[in-house]
């Protein structure tokens, strides 16, 4: 289930967890990382839905289902997500967000520091330098950029089937994704602008003085995307924040479903 808002002018598909929207539940707005969609989130996003929260879990502009274009910024996608707040009539809400997702939901929340209850930093890193060889194959050889992605984002060359059940094969449903979400935008490399935008961004320090609220890290100890020591600029100065490490690697929400979830949903009743 889910649905549709005009954000600026586009439609945005936001997926709700299998429940509708209720005004009178507090919200939390899942925002992924480049080349994914809100199907990254799906077993997270059910139980919340299913114990008491609305739930958004976005396609950002350009991305599948969402209509718009992409954001060619961490600020401009942070601007988004607040006008999709506003488009939801939410006031307040919690954020996930993962890798270039999480830079977004700590932009957010710094430019908006009253609407946000809880912020949630899955798989972060600061700065999220990306490396030349992606960068230029994301542009130029994007089918080999995503292979070399998937290597980087899982801990084992055979993770066992975790979120999607007996048979699931981590490594080909993610390079399956990034690949459809790839082709769900003919006009813009949704890849290579996605990675320009993380390598680019460079007001972590100053957004995290700003927060006012709980901040979350989760971190994979076996990330080689996103390693754990690259979060610890940003952990050393947030003031009010606790760190998780789970065992798995970049894609830690289907590498190791369970422990996410129980991070996020001991860190949102807190």
């Amino acid at each position: 289930m889910g649905m549709l808002l005009t954000v600026n002018g586009a439609k945005t598909f936001c997926y709700t967890g299998g429940k509708p929207f209720d005004a009178a539940q507090p919200t939390v707005v899942f925002i992924h990382g480049v080349l994914n969609d809100h199907s990254v989130w799906i077993l997270q996003t059910r139980y919340f839905a299913h114990h008491g929260w609305n739930v958004l879990a976005l396609d950002l502009p350009g991305h599948c289902k969402s209509e718009g274009g992409p954001p060619r910024t961490v600020e401009e996608a942070a601007d988004f997500v607040l006008a999709l707040l506003d488009a939801a009539k939410v006031e307040k809400a919690a954020l996930v967000g993962h890798s270039f997702g999480s830079l977004v939901a700590l932009e957010a929340a710094a430019r908006a520091p009253e609407r946000v209850t809880h912020l949630a930093l899955v798989g972060l890193a600061y700065p999220m330098k990306v490396s030349p060889a992606l960068l230029e194959n994301s542009q130029h050889q994007p089918m080999k950029a995503i292979d070399m992605v998937n290597v980087y984002s899982h801990s084992m060359m055979a993770p066992p089937p975790s979120s999607h059940g007996p048979g699931s094969w981590l490594h080909g449903g993610s390079r399956a994704l990034m690949r459809r979400v790839l082709a769900s935008n003919p006009r813009v490399n949704v890849f290579h602008r996605g990675f320009v935008a993380c390598d680019s961004y460079a007001g972590g320090e100053a957004a995290i003085g700003k927060m006012a609220c709980p901040v979350l890290f989760l971190l994979g100890t076996n990330d080689a995307m996103t390693p754990p020591k690259a979060a610890h600029l940003l952990q050393q100065q947030a003031k009010n924040a606790k760190t998780v490490r789970v065992e798995a690697g970049h894609q830690m929400m289907s590498e190791a479903p369970d422990a996410v979830l129980f991070a996020l949903r001991d860190f949102l009743r807190s």
